[in-house]
């Protein structure tokens, strides 16, 4: 993995993702885009093992359902958004022209 790459990562996943965990992933999965998800997917299912909103009456409320959309939101873009080690073709179609020639008569 390049620094382009590490970069990339970090500026989706936040500063203080581990270098060496992204490293490990990137070097199992091959693709940023891969790696980028695969922690967006484990962020959430943590925020949603646990309960999304507790309520102590008359002291606190915590909320984490928007955290949740939020991650899913980000999950859905990096599916569209390039990413630095994208083949310079991935996501475009082929033009190809072709020269027609006439067939000989009989």
């Amino acid at each position: 993995m390049d620094n382009d790459v590490l970069h990339w990562l970090q500026s989706q996943l936040g500063p203080g993702t581990s270098p060496t965990d992204l490293a490990e992933r990137y070097k199992r999965l091959h693709s940023a885009r891969a790696v980028a998800a695969e922690v967006l997917h484990e962020r959430i299912a943590v925020l949603v093992a646990e309960p999304l909103k507790v309520t102590v009456n008359g002291v606190a409320t915590i909320d984490n359902s928007a955290n949740v959309a939020v991650l899913e939101r980000q999950a859905a873009q990096i599916i569209h958004e390039s990413a630095p080690d994208d083949s310079p073709m991935a996501g475009h179609d082929l033009l190809t022209t072709v020269e027609l020639q006439s067939r000989p008569r009989r």
